[in-house]
C-alpha cells in the first residue's frame, strides 16, 4: 500500500470523527422523496414490489444530472476514455468465463423460527457493530438474534446463493435458452476490448466507460434505494500496462473521492474502506471502497463506490474461454501484453441518495400569520439540482 495512503483507511465499523447526521435525517429524506416526486414505490396500486422503485419527475432529473456530471468527469473532459453501451443480456458463456456462474454468491441462512432468510455476513457485521466487536469473523451466529423475530442463534447452516437473475430466450424454457441478466456492466466492456481498440486506435493507458442497468437477486434488499435488485451503475474500465497498475489505482481512488467532494459531499462524511486480502473478490489484487455516512440503523456507513485493481484476470479469462486473443501490441517496445484493469464502479442511485442526505436542511421562515414555519431546503449543487430556477406566485 502506498505510504501516503496507509493509515487513512478505517476498518469497517470504526466511527470517523466528524459531523454526525441527525438521527432522523435519513427518514426525513425518504419521506421527502416519496412526497415530492423523487421516488415512488413500484406498482404501488397493486401492493408494490419489494425493494423496487420508480423515479418521479424530480428524481429522473436528479439522476440524469448525476450521470451527466459523471460522464463529463470520466469521459468528455479527457482524451483517454471513450464510451460504450453494451447489451443487458450477454452470451451465457461470458458469465461462465468471468466466474460469476461459479462464485458470484452470498452466504444465505434461514431463521428456523420465523423462516426469514438473511445474508450471514450482513447480520454478523450488524451484530459486531452494535456490540463494538472489531473482528467480524469472530462473531458466532449462535449468539446473534434474528433481525426479524429476535430468536437467538436459530439459523440453518450457511449455503451459497447465486445472485444472478435467470431468463430464457426463445419459445422453450430449457437449458439451451438459459441466459442471465447482467449483474455488472463491466463484462460488456471486456468482451468489446478488441473492438474498441480497433475502432478508436486508443493505446494503454485508456479507459472505456459505461452507464447502465444491472440486476442482482439480493437476499436482503433494503435501506430504501440503497440495495435493490435492479439498479444503475456508472463503471469505467481503465486498461494499463502491467507494472503501472498500482500507480493508476491510487490515481483513480483520489480522483473519485475528489468528484464527490466537488459536487457537495462533506469530506468528513466520506471514508475509505480497504478490503482485507482474504476477502477480496476472485479477480481483485486490491479493492478500496468509498463509503458515505448515510446514518443507517445498525451501521452509519454504506458503500458508494468500489475502485478495484482487477489485474489481467478478465481479459485473460475471456481470451482463454473464447479463443480470441485480447492482448495489446506495443509497437514502440515490440512486445505483446495483456493489460491490467483498474475499475472505478459507482452506484448511480446510491449517489443520488447520498447527495439527498447531504443536501437536506431545515430552516425557519416567518409566515403570513406572524408565526414561524419550518421549511425543508435541499442545498444541492446547482449542477445537480433538478430545477435551476423557478418563478412562483406570492
Amino acid at each position: 500500500m502506498p505510504a501516503r495512503y496507509r493509515g487513512a483507511v478505517p476498518h469497517r465499523g470504526t466511527r470517523t470523527v466528524g459531523r454526525v447526521m441527525a438521527e432522523s435525517t435519513l427518514d426525513k429524506v425518504i419521506n421527502l422523496c416519496k412526497r415530492r416526486g423523487f421516488v415512488f414505490a413500484c406498482g404501488e396500486i397493486y401492493g408494490g414490489t419489494k425493494a423496487a422503485w420508480d423515479y418521479g419527475p424530480l428524481g429522473v432529473e436528479l439522476k440524469e444530472n448525476i450521470k451527466k456530471q459523471w460522464w463529463r468527469h470520466m469521459v468528455t473532459s479527457r482524451d483517454d476514455v471513450v464510451g460504450l453501451d453494451s447489451s443487458v443480456i450477454l452470451p451465457r458463456e461470458v458469465w461462465v468465463a468471468s466466474g460469476h456462474v461459479s462464485v458470484f454468491s452470498d452466504p444465505l441462512v434461514e431463521c428456523l423460527s420465523c423462516h426469514k432468510r438473511f445474508r450471514a455476513d450482513q447480520i454478523a457485521e450488524e451484530y459486531a457493530h452494535r456490540k463494538g466487536i472489531e473482528d467480524v469473523d469472530s462473531v458466532d451466529l449462535t449468539q446473534v438474534p434474528c433481525p426479524n423475530c429476535g430468536t437467538r442463534g436459530q439459523y440453518t447452516e450457511p449455503r451459497d446463493f447465486n445472485m444472478m437473475l435467470k431468463t430464457y430466450l426463445g419459445p422453450i424454457e430449457d437449458e439451451s435458452g438459459l441466459h442471465y441478466l447482467r449483474p455488472e456492466t463491466a463484462q460488456g466492456i471486456f468482451i468489446n476490448f478488441k473492438n474498441v481498440l480497433n475502432a478508436t486506435r486508443q493505446k494503454p493507458p485508456f479507459g472505456v466507460a459505461q452507464v447502465g442497468k444491472s440486476f442482482r437477486n439480493e437476499i436482503t434488499p433494503g435501506n430504501f434505494i440503497f440495495r435493490t435488485r435492479e439498479f444503475e451503475q456508472m463503471e469505467m474500465e481503465f486498461f494499463v500496462e502491467p507494472g503501472t497498475d498500482e500507480q493508476w489505482h491510487q490515481y483513480w481512488i483520489d480522483q473519485r473521492k475528489a468528484w464527490y467532494i466537488d459536487l457537495g459531499l462533506a469530506e468528513e462524511n466520506l471514508r475509505f474502506y480497504e478490503h482485507p486480502q482474504e476477502k477480496l473478490s476472485h479477480y481483485s489484487k486490491r479493492t478500496v471502497d468509498i463509503e458515505y455516512r448515510f446514518g443507517f440503523a445498525g451501521s452509519d456507513w454504506g458503500e458508494l463506490e468500489g475502485i478495484a485493481n482487477r489485474t489481467d484476470f478478465d481479459l485473460s479469462t475471456h481470451s482463454k474461454h473464447s479463443g480470441t486473443t485480447l492482448e495489446y501490441f506495443d509497437q514502440a517496445k515490440g512486445v505483446h501484453y495483456t493489460p491490467y484493469v483498474v475499475e472505478p464502479a459507482a452506484g448511480l442511485t446510491r449517489s443520488l441518495m447520498a447527495f439527498m442526505v447531504e443536501a437536506y436542511t431545515e430552516d425557519q421562515a416567518r409566515n403570513t400569520k406572524g408565526g414561524v414555519d419550518t421549511r425543508v431546503v435541499l442545498k444541492l449543487d446547482p449542477r445537480l439540482a433538478p430545477v435551476k430556477a423557478a418563478v412562483l406566485p406570492l
